[in-house]
């Protein structure tokens, strides 16, 4: 598989508008889903009741939150408390949590129907319960927001040293898709958003961002090498360079999240979900979001370096034959890619 994409050339950028298509009718979808349904937040944002209890008998923690779904205190906190038999639990129950001592009560007795079926009856005692705040406040989700919003800037600023401010403009643009793709994913799926899942929100960032860098610092070195040939023709080699890459890293990042999918538990699937559109997403925006925009942006602003490059000339159809100026020779196993002189 490797030998076959070794020499792979295949012209990604002509597909560029249905992928804009594609992601723009994905992120719709998921603002309507965001409007009607909101955003399934975890108690660590809401809040809750804690329910502290003690079990006659060793209960498997997967039984316990099976019955804890079933009279509905779904994506409760379950933790050992200090021996095999003590449990604490954080759950809420509708808005429940925000009713004072009737909400309180009203989860304590749902927690005591649930062990009624997981330990049996008489088999518990509920030794606490007590109403808890959420670990999230605003002000740190704020706070959270301010970080995300620096790290872009931030970004853009070490692209435009190590590249130009056109490579982080696109970059960034392209990593911006990911979290909003993502957060459109997690609302169409009402997936519970934790502190795992902002986790995973912030994996996917870097994780899209590494890879739009690879492929930028790919373009950067064919635009000093091959100045006779035009951005598209660079972007699509730079693009094909680093598929051999591409296909080793993915394919194994999202081997790992499919296994942890399919045979985690619940308490790390949401995890999984999100990090396994994430590795999807992140490689469709390198190649389909930041390659396309930094086309873009050139073909308006263009660069001072490798001005020969930089230059834009009208596509032939598909199918016809390149210049013999513009157009790099077919690649061996022995000698890189390369335009053929002009004659």
């Amino acid at each position: 598989m490797i030998r076959f994409f070794a020499n792979a050339n295949y012209d990604f950028i002509k597909w560029r508008r249905w992928a804009f298509s594609l992601t723009g009718a994905i992120m719709v979808v998921g603002l309507g889903f965001l409007v009607t349904r909101g955003i399934n937040y975890s108690i660590e944002f809401t809040g809750g009741t804690l329910v502290q209890i003690e079990l006659a008998h060793r209960v498997p923690t997967g039984n316990i939150r099976a019955a804890l779904d079933n009279v509905g205190l779904k994506g409760a906190d379950i933790q050992n408390f200090g021996s095999d038999t003590s449990y604490v639990v954080r759950a809420r129950l509708g808005a429940a949590a925000t009713q004072g001592e009737a909400g309180t009560q009203a989860v304590a007795d749902a927690v005591g129907r649930a062990l009624d079926q997981s330990a049996g009856p008489g088999q518990y005692r509920i030794e606490r319960r007590e109403a808890v705040g959420p670990k999230v406040g605003r002000e740190l989700q704020g706070k959270a927001l301010v970080a995300i919003l620096l790290s872009f800037v931030v970004t853009l600023i070490y692209l435009a040293v190590r590249f130009e401010w056109r490579f982080g403009l696109a970059a960034v643009i392209a990593t911006a898709h990911d979290v909003v793709a993502t957060i459109a994913f997690i609302s169409v799926l009402h997936l519970e958003v934790s502190l795992v899942v902002v986790g995973a929100v912030l994996t996917v960032v870097g994780y899209s961002l590494n890879d739009t860098i690879i492929i930028f610092d790919r373009v950067r070195e064919n635009l000093r090498k091959y100045r006779r040939q035009n951005l598209y023709e660079i972007l699509n080699l730079s693009i094909n360079e680093t598929l051999p890459r591409s296909v080793l890293t993915h394919g194994t990042t999202i081997a790992t999240t499919l296994a942890l999918l399919i045979l985690a538990g619940e308490v790390i699937r949401p995890f999984a979900w999100v990090m396994s559109f994430g590795i999807f997403t992140g490689t469709f925006s390198s190649i389909y979001i930041a390659a396309p925009v930094l086309l873009w942006i050139e073909k308006r602003w263009p660069g001072q370096d490798a001005r020969g490059a930089r230059t834009f000339g009208v596509r032939a159809p598909a199918g016809a034959s390149a210049p013999e100026a513009t157009r790099p020779a077919p690649a061996t196993s022995s000698s890189p890619r390369a335009p053929q002189p002009a004659r």
